[in-house]
């Protein structure tokens, strides 16, 4: 049984270490929306190369998060967390020193490489580290200094392009790293997923590994998903590409990159059917509650993938404002996601989730209608405020509410898996919608040098994603139920993240209501 206290001076040493290792891919995935303006002047990139800069990430991450946390279960949670923080850190170098678009598209793959390994990896060294009787507080640190990271993230990132420039979004990794690795080397102890007689914990992002008939707490096998990793990822990118490609690029090969990505597809689910230790368990999909929630949160993760990747361009190319000024713009949703997400949780184990999962997405539709007030001239407290209010009321209602219910729809001995498939659930769908809206909005290659050209795609863009939302609210509404009372319940309490769930870890039980 893990013995590390918290108050300890290695406890407090070891939560140093998971939060600037997670803060890393936190920070990346908030600020580099602000900074594309920016990246496309310097390295004269149309927007299908700034398109790729955002989805070569996620295509990385989204693909290959789930497998990230069954590595660490079998070779060590440190080992593989220290290696996706070196491999975060060389990545993130790269993308700094990159001399054109196509080189940091490439870097950018990496990063999410890198990501995969450590974002399941710090949530799942605290759970095997801490004494159970610590294992609570510590995560609800860990999130909540993760979520101040998050919350940072906008606002560094638009001092740095404004003042040294873009290129330090990505440097700055590299002396979070140099703390971070040596930390975790001399601090954190190792561990793996070999079963654990009681307190047993499994890796955030579910191990593909263990517990996958849903009873067997702890069973390995072995044998590694990796093909299965290989073609998920391969079908998410060879859509990406026909999405993002099909407003200019030839015919033959956008359609064929279609096909081959349907195929892909296919092939991935025969895979994860027959496989022994399938990395996407397609039996957890048996579960109508679990289903219908990962609808749900296909319909409002696009819907803020989209934003968020919109937004940010317009508030400086169209509004006129620095960088600085358009990251700051956004920070009210993930200050409130910070303030009220815990209060939002305790509300929806008292009501069920069913409303604030109805509420949530039209609350941030409307938010979303409300930027459709954001052009020429805007003004913050007139304009930009009351959006960005609605909206990070509509995230407050829903994030923590989605999170309960999906663990709370599978076995205990599942929370893991159900966890990590309803994050990469979140993040590919935000990699579809950076692909798809230029390309449903009419937007041309070179839309973000002009603001008219670029003012009336976002318009368009603001209303369909108010309409994606409205869609989640009505699958919510009409598919999702209470709980039993004795499902399992989440430890991350505070979340800031706006672009995916908390991930949660394994085996941890708990009462929803």
């Amino acid at each position: 049984m893990p013995d590390v206290r918290l108050a300890s001076p290695q406890g407090k040493w070891i939560l140093l270490t998971t939060v600037l290792g997670s803060s890393m891919a936190l920070l990346d995935s908030t600020v580099v929306n602000v900074a594309l303006p920016r990246i496309g002047r310097d390295l004269d990139a149309d927007l299908a190369a700034l398109q790729w800069t955002v989805n070569a990430y996620l295509l990385t991450l989204a693909g290959l998060i789930l497998l990230g946390g069954s590595l660490g279960d079998h070779y060590g949670r440190r080992k593989v967390f220290v290696v996706g923080v070196v491999w975060f850190a060389v990545a993130s170098l790269l993308c700094g020193i990159a001399p054109n678009a196509g080189v940091l598209v490439a870097a950018r793959a990496l990063q999410g490489v890198g990501g995969a390994l450590l974002t399941p990896g710090s949530l799942a060294l605290i759970q095997a580290s801490f004494h159970p009787e610590d294992r609570g507080r510590a995560v609800g640190l860990w999130s909540g200094f993760g979520g101040m990271g998050a919350a940072v993230g906008p606002f560094l990132g638009g001092w740095l392009v404004d003042g040294p420039g873009w290129r330090w979004v990505f440097l700055l990794n590299v002396p979070l790293a140099v703390v971070c690795v040596p930390v975790a080397l001399r601090h954190v102890p190792e561990s793996d997923g070999r079963p654990v007689r009681s307190g047993a914990t499994g890796s955030a992002a579910g191990s593909a590994a263990e517990g996958v008939t849903g009873g067997g707490a702890g069973r390995r096998h072995g044998h590694f998903d990796v093909l299965g990793a290989f073609l998920g990822a391969l079908a998410l990118a060879l859509v990406t590409y026909a999405l993002i490609e099909a407003r200019s690029g030839p015919v033959g090969v956008v359609t064929g990159a279609a096909v081959a990505g349907l195929v892909a597809g296919f092939a991935f689910v025969a895979v994860e059917r027959r496989h022994p230790d399938p990395m996407l368990p397609l039996d957890i999909f048996a579960s109508r509650q679990f289903t219908a929630v990962n609808l749900v949160t296909l319909c409002v993760y696009a819907a803020f993938g989209g934003f968020f990747f919109l937004s940010a361009v317009q508030l400086q190319v169209v509004v006129g404002w620095s960088a600085l000024g358009a990251g700051t713009a956004l920070l009210p949703t993930t200050v409130l996601m910070l303030l009220l997400s815990a209060r939002s949780g305790e509300l929806a184990e008292h009501i069920g989730p069913r409303i604030p999962l109805t509420v949530g997405p039209l609350l941030c539709a409307a938010g979303m209608l409300l930027m459709l007030r954001v052009g020429p001239g805007a003004s913050y407290a007139a304009d930009v405020l009351p959006a960005v209010l609605v909206l990070g009321f509509g995230m407050v209602a829903l994030v923590a509410p989605l999170t309960a219910t999906v663990l709370a729809s599978v076995d205990v001995s599942r929370a893991g898996v159900a966890s990590g498939v309803n994050n990469a659930a979140a993040r590919a769908a935000g990699l579809v919608a950076v692909a798809a809206l230029p390309l449903l909005t009419g937007m041309s290659s070179e839309a973000y040098r002009s603001a008219t050209a670029f003012d009336d795609a976002f318009r368009r863009a603001m209303v369909l994603c108010a309409g994606v939302l409205v869609v989640g609210a009505a699958v919510a509404f009409t598919t999702v139920r209470r709980p039993a009372p004795d499902c399992r319940r989440p430890e991350c309490r505070t979340h800031g993240s706006v672009l995916a769930p908390p991930l949660e870890g394994e085996r941890t039980k708990g009462r929803l209501s």
